[in-house]
């Protein structure tokens, strides 16, 4: 049976990717203009934006911690999930009905990153969900639903570009995430399943707050999200340089950008569904190496061949790479608190968090020292020596 079967089968799987789905639709609606509506439409300008988003990520990994840490002590998923919808539907609607910067910011800084930790709660729910699968199944099931996840992007960005090509407003993302929070909303209040009536057992992890923090300092955890950060930094720096290297400079411009991160992002969604087939026979941490490897001959070559018709044959390996680097360590992550799923989920923002920040760092460096180029190689050699890193700590 194919992973996309086992999950359409699967009532409780089929809720875990229709909500990975309509979450996708929702991130690439309102995240890629975030930045364009802060700066202009509010008037906080670059250091107001920072700012902002500094301490949203903050708040962002403080709730996802909260959360998934309160939902393994209560194993109360359900009313921790709606009450996130309910905090990203208030503070959607907020904007879209009184447009302002007192609205966005309260969204942004604090009902947002309430909302955003519905992500990991997701994959919880689905790791839950597998957990009376075979082990080969269950990557292959949270490689749906990541890939459920991307698949809007391909979709839903083209329509937003037609839609203000002719003339639609910005703050037009504003009813439409509403509507998709609704959605959400709706869909996990009739069909999520009720605590304590589920076909798996999900006991109360007994660890108080203090405890269940002090195990998230051991260093076996610490290390890998930190390996696993660096990876992720690579497709951070991607996003980063895109836009820069496919300057009007060498005859290129945002219609290239677009439709660059458009390929790459349409070709990651079948390779997603492909990552158990493409890894069979092989460990995560082995199957990580192997896909950073790939990985880097996008990052590395693109500012080279950036003016080039050559360019285009890097969505390949960026696609292929970027397919495993998204979906694996997700399951690695869990697996390493495997019975807690909720803190397991929660540690995707702390190695989103480790992962931005390195990228931060290389992008600063590269560009101080030589240039995008360098950026791109420091990238690449971070990324790679971390998988290498990981590949070898695991085979011991």
């Amino acid at each position: 049976m194919s992973a996309l079967s086992l999950v359409l089968r699967d009532p409780v799987l089929r809720l875990a990717s229709g909500l990975s789905f309509l979450l996708g639709a929702l991130a690439c609606t309102i995240g890629p203009y975030v930045s364009v509506l802060a700066v202009e439409t509010f008037g906080l300008g670059d250091r107001g934006y920072a700012a902002m988003l500094a301490l949203s990520t903050a708040l962002s990994v403080a709730a996802a911690l909260w959360v998934g840490i309160r939902a393994d002590q209560t194993a109360q998923r359900r009313g921790l999930t709606l009450l996130a919808l309910a905090a990203q539907a208030l503070g959607l609607g907020l904007v879209a009905l009184r447009p302002g910067v007192a609205s966005f910011l309260l969204h942004q800084v604090l009902l947002g990153p309430v909302g955003a930790t519905v992500f990991g709660q997701i994959f919880a729910l689905a790791r839950l969900a597998a957990s009376t699968r075979p082990m080969a199944e269950r990557d292959a099931v949270m490689g749906v639903v990541r890939a459920l996840f991307a698949a809007p992007f391909v979709v839903v960005l083209p329509l937003w570009a037609l839609a203000f090509r002719e003339g639609a407003p910005v703050l037009a993302v504003y009813p439409v995430s509403f509507a998709l929070s609704l959605a959400m909303l709706a869909v996990t209040w009739a069909f999520w399943p009720r605590d304590g009536a589920t076909q798996w057992a999900d006991a109360r992890s007994g660890l108080s707050f203090g405890a269940a923090l002090r195990e998230l300092s051991h260093p076996r955890l610490v290390s890998r999200i930190l390996m696993l950060g660096a990876v992720g930094s690579m497709m951070t720096l991607y996003m980063a340089l895109a836009g820069l290297v496919l300057s009007p400079a060498i005859g290129r411009g945002p219609g290239d950008v677009a439709l660059y991160v458009g390929l790459v992002a349409g070709l990651e969604v079948p390779f997603m569904l492909a990552v158990p087939r493409l890894t069979a026979g092989m460990g995560r941490a082995r199957a990580i190496l192997i896909a950073s490897a790939i990985y880097v001959l996008h990052l590395g070559l693109m500012p080279v061949l950036a003016p080039g018709p050559w360019l285009w044959l890097l969505v390949l390996p960026a696609a292929a790479g970027g397919a495993v680097i998204i979906t694996l360590p997700i399951a690695y992550l869990q697996d390493l608190l495997a019975e807690r799923p909720g803190t397991g989920a929660s540690l995707m923002a702390l190695q989103k968090l480790a992962g931005d920040v390195m990228a931060a760092l290389a992008f600063a460096l590269g560009a101080w020292i030589a240039g995008y180029a360098l950026v791109a190689l420091i990238g690449c050699v971070l990324g790679l020596a971390a998988a290498a890193w990981l590949a070898q700590a695991d085979r011991r």
